[in-house]
């Protein structure tokens, strides 16, 4: 597994793994159209100040993981398709991702029924957070996690 620059040709793949509606109900995240999730990507996600980096085992890009900044936080986030999951693959792109992305402290907002990805956080380090924004009833609820020190 490697971690590489995301090509225009990574996007559609990625587009195609935020379709799938069990990774949906995991991440708690909703679905974007493709044209609204290629401009998303080519003017947020890609910005040079964002660290983003495509997930590739052999010669397939199974995911993508990345940093940006928002509300004051230096933010971690990851998807990989789901078809690769249970394979590590998470946990071995975060601790590889972690050396490329020196900001600490480092978070990462997770679904709280997202257990699978608050074990990956939790074997590269990150700690739970007592939630600082609760959410309304009805809302998907989030836990904060952070790597390194205040």
């Amino acid at each position: 597994m490697i971690l590489r620059n995301v090509s225009d040709e990574d996007l559609p793949i990625f587009f195609e793994h935020q379709r799938d509606p069990e990774a949906l109900r995991m991440a708690a995240f909703p679905s974007r159209e493709q044209d609204a999730f290629m401009t998303h990507w080519r003017t947020t996600v890609l910005r040079p100040e964002n660290v983003t980096r495509t997930i590739v085992r052999g010669h397939v890009a199974v995911g993508y993981i990345g940093s940006w900044e928002q509300e004051a936080k230096r933010l971690v986030g990851y998807w990989i398709g789901r078809e690769h999951w249970g394979q590590g693959l998470a946990t071995r792109a975060l601790s590889e991702f972690l050396v490329l992305e020196p900001a600490r402290p480092l978070h990462a907002w997770v679904a709280r029924h997202n257990l699978a990805s608050i074990r990956v956080l939790e074997k590269c380090g990150f700690h739970p957070l007592i939630n600082e924004n609760p959410h309304p009833p009805g809302e998907v609820a989030e836990v904060l996690m952070r790597l390194g020190s205040t």
